[in-house]
């Protein structure tokens, strides 16, 4: 039992041996240098964590701006092909309903020339007629 008792003594005192060494390294210069070391390390490097996290945040915000950007461009160059395309087609539909007007304008016009035409000749044979009458009568006239 005296062994007992006396293994724990000794372990009780090299465990407050060890506690007083720690104790005192800690409060050594050299320790609390090396952990102010370890703390600037440890912020400087969440620093630099988080300035490189800003950084890629940044570029993926620039990155997602330009394709926006790139995209609102396709979209307006579209757009601007469709308007162009429309343009073009209607007026093209506006100058065959032009042609067609002028060659219906110039339809009539022949028709009506040949109305005319027709008109003057039908007159025109009317007084050869209406002459050839008077000569028959005249000659009729003239045999009494």
């Amino acid at each position: 039992m005296e062994l007992k008792i006396l293994e724990e003594e000794t372990a009780k005192r090299i465990e407050e041996a060890i506690r007083a060494k720690v104790e005192e390294k800690l409060e050594s210069d050299e320790v609390k240098l090396e952990i102010e070391r370890r703390v600037e390390e440890g912020h400087k490097k969440l620093f630099d964590d988080v300035v490189a996290q800003l950084e890629r945040e940044k570029q993926a915000a620039l990155t997602e701006a330009r394709q926006k950007e790139e995209k609102a461009r396709r979209e307006r160059e579209e757009l601007d092909r469709m308007l162009e395309e429309n343009r073009r087609r209607v007026e093209e539909a506006q100058r065959r309903e032009a042609l067609e007007l002028q060659r219906k304008e110039e339809e009539r016009h022949r028709e009506l020339e040949l109305i005319q035409r027709q008109k003057e000749e039908a007159a025109r044979r009317k007084k050869l007629e209406d002459e050839q009458e008077l000569i028959k009568l005249s000659a009729k006239l003239k045999s009494r």
